[in-house]
């Protein structure tokens, strides 16, 4: 759940703005279409909601933010991501898949690491950090 409303906040301030107006930018959550999910998932299984999604949407030069708070999703990390990485997806994720994708965040080791809501603060930080490179490489950003 955390990470699905953490995609859905990162994808509204790319449609929407973050901090200067401009142009709206292209960005969905996967996790926000409930009869797909639920039809890949009845229909295939779980593990593929998300991969099946990008084989349908992913284009050349896209990029994808995977987020997996326990970083053990395979949906979002074995399946989402090796999809991305098969229509050429550039690709962002945090977990233990990370040769998978462009660049990672990984979580640290010890207590920290099974202390969900650490993690997901530091999903949005990241996630703010992204939509200010891209704003600053918009050359929007304050």
């Amino acid at each position: 759940m955390g990470s699905a409303a953490d995609s859905q906040h990162l994808a509204a301030e790319f449609t929407g703005r973050f901090i200067n107006d401009r142009r709206p930018l292209a960005a969905l959550a996967l996790s926000t279409d409930s009869s797909a999910l639920t039809c890949i998932a009845n229909d295939y299984a779980f593990e593929q909601v998300f991969e099946r999604q990008l084989r349908a949407l992913g284009r050349a030069g896209d990029a994808l933010v995977a987020i997996s708070t326990s970083g053990n999703s395979a949906n979002v990390l074995a399946r989402g991501t090796g999809r991305a990485r098969d229509r050429c997806v550039g690709g962002w994720a945090a977990g233990p898949r990370w040769w998978q994708v462009d660049a990672a965040v990984q979580r640290g080791a010890g207590r920290a690491q099974r202390h969900h809501a650490r993690i997901q603060e530091a999903h949005i930080f990241i996630g703010h950090t992204l939509c200010t490179m891209v704003e600053r490489s918009l050359g929007v950003a304050g």
